[in-house]
Protein backbone atom coordinates (compact mmCIF):
# COMPACT_ATOMS: atom_id res chain seq x y z
CA UNK A 1 0.00 0.00 0.00
CA UNK A 2 1.46 3.77 -0.75
CA UNK A 3 2.03 5.66 2.03
CA UNK A 4 0.81 9.30 2.49
CA UNK A 5 1.89 11.39 4.84
CA UNK A 6 -0.72 15.03 4.89
CA UNK A 7 -0.11 18.59 6.25
CA UNK A 8 -1.37 21.86 6.07
CA UNK A 9 -5.30 20.97 6.75
CA UNK A 10 -7.14 22.44 9.57
CA UNK A 11 -9.51 25.71 10.23
CA UNK A 12 -9.04 28.86 8.45
CA UNK A 13 -12.13 31.33 8.05
CA UNK A 14 -13.90 32.17 4.42
CA UNK A 15 -11.28 33.96 2.42
CA UNK A 16 -8.64 32.70 3.92
CA UNK A 17 -5.69 30.20 2.34
CA UNK A 18 -4.30 26.74 3.20
CA UNK A 19 -1.59 25.06 1.31
CA UNK A 20 -2.11 21.18 1.68
CA UNK A 21 0.74 19.38 1.50
CA UNK A 22 0.96 15.08 0.74
CA UNK A 23 4.66 13.21 0.81
CA UNK A 24 4.18 9.87 -0.95
CA UNK A 25 6.33 6.75 0.30
CA UNK A 26 7.08 5.37 -3.10
CA UNK A 27 9.98 4.95 -5.65
CA UNK A 28 9.24 6.36 -9.34
CA UNK A 29 7.47 9.20 -8.32
CA UNK A 30 8.22 11.28 -10.78
CA UNK A 31 6.93 9.23 -13.34
CA UNK A 32 2.57 9.44 -12.19
CA UNK A 33 0.56 11.65 -12.54
CA UNK A 34 -0.95 12.98 -9.20
CA UNK A 35 -4.33 14.37 -8.25
CA UNK A 36 -6.36 15.87 -5.28
CA UNK A 37 -9.75 15.04 -4.41
CA UNK A 38 -12.14 15.88 -1.58
CA UNK A 39 -15.21 14.48 0.32
CA UNK A 40 -17.54 16.89 1.59
CA UNK A 41 -20.13 16.74 4.40
CA UNK A 42 -22.62 13.82 2.55
CA UNK A 43 -21.25 14.07 -1.09
CA UNK A 44 -18.82 11.58 -3.13
CA UNK A 45 -15.19 12.18 -3.56
CA UNK A 46 -14.08 14.12 -6.82
CA UNK A 47 -11.54 15.63 -8.20
CA UNK A 48 -10.09 18.85 -7.72
CA UNK A 49 -7.01 19.29 -9.69
CA UNK A 50 -4.46 16.79 -11.87
CA UNK A 51 -0.81 17.04 -12.62
CA UNK A 52 0.44 15.14 -15.06
CA UNK A 53 4.58 13.94 -15.17
CA UNK A 54 5.15 16.30 -17.42
CA UNK A 55 3.40 19.57 -15.36
CA UNK A 56 -0.01 19.71 -17.68
CA UNK A 57 -2.61 20.80 -15.07
CA UNK A 58 -5.98 20.62 -14.74
CA UNK A 59 -8.94 22.19 -12.83
CA UNK A 60 -12.24 21.24 -11.65
CA UNK A 61 -14.60 24.67 -12.39
CA UNK A 62 -15.23 25.78 -9.06
CA UNK A 63 -11.63 26.06 -8.17
CA UNK A 64 -10.44 27.72 -10.98
CA UNK A 65 -7.78 30.99 -10.22
CA UNK A 66 -8.16 29.74 -6.78
CA UNK A 67 -6.08 26.74 -6.21
CA UNK A 68 -2.44 25.91 -7.50
CA UNK A 69 -1.71 22.14 -7.42
CA UNK A 70 2.14 21.13 -8.04
CA UNK A 71 5.13 18.74 -7.03
CA UNK A 72 8.55 18.72 -5.56
CA UNK A 73 10.14 15.18 -7.59
CA UNK A 74 12.79 15.79 -5.19
CA UNK A 75 10.80 15.43 -2.02
CA UNK A 76 8.25 13.10 -3.40
CA UNK A 77 5.93 15.44 -2.58
CA UNK A 78 2.46 16.95 -4.39
CA UNK A 79 0.81 20.55 -3.17
CA UNK A 80 -2.41 22.38 -3.70
CA UNK A 81 -2.45 25.72 -2.59
CA UNK A 82 -5.87 27.21 -1.86
CA UNK A 83 -6.79 30.62 -2.02
CA UNK A 84 -9.79 32.25 -1.82
CA UNK A 85 -11.23 29.49 0.29
CA UNK A 86 -15.52 29.58 0.77
CA UNK A 87 -17.21 27.15 3.21
CA UNK A 88 -18.27 24.82 0.15
CA UNK A 89 -14.40 24.09 0.22
CA UNK A 90 -14.65 22.08 3.52
CA UNK A 91 -14.05 18.55 3.04
CA UNK A 92 -11.84 16.05 3.59
CA UNK A 93 -8.67 15.98 0.68
CA UNK A 94 -7.39 13.14 -0.61
CA UNK A 95 -3.76 12.72 -2.92
CA UNK A 96 -3.88 10.01 -4.91
CA UNK A 97 -3.02 9.01 -8.85
CA UNK A 98 -4.74 10.76 -11.48
CA UNK A 99 -8.05 8.89 -12.32
CA UNK A 100 -8.05 7.85 -16.14
CA UNK A 101 -4.26 8.36 -16.05
CA UNK A 102 -3.27 5.53 -13.71
CA UNK A 103 -4.83 3.31 -11.20
CA UNK A 104 -5.99 4.59 -7.95
CA UNK A 105 -4.44 3.45 -4.91
CA UNK A 106 -6.52 3.01 -1.26
CA UNK A 107 -7.52 6.19 -0.08
CA UNK A 108 -6.57 6.11 3.29
CA UNK A 109 -7.77 8.91 6.04
CA UNK A 110 -6.73 12.43 3.90
CA UNK A 111 -6.79 15.53 5.63
CA UNK A 112 -9.70 17.82 7.08
CA UNK A 113 -9.91 21.46 5.93
CA UNK A 114 -12.84 23.34 7.64
CA UNK A 115 -13.99 26.80 6.42
CA UNK A 116 -16.16 28.79 8.56
CA UNK A 117 -16.29 32.13 10.64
Amino acid sequence: QVQRVYSGGGLVQPGGSLKLSCEIIMINFRTYPLAWYRQGPGEQRDLVAYILATGVTYYVDSVKGRFTISRDNEMNTVYLQMNSLQPEDTAIYYCNTARGFSDLWPWGRGTQVTVSS
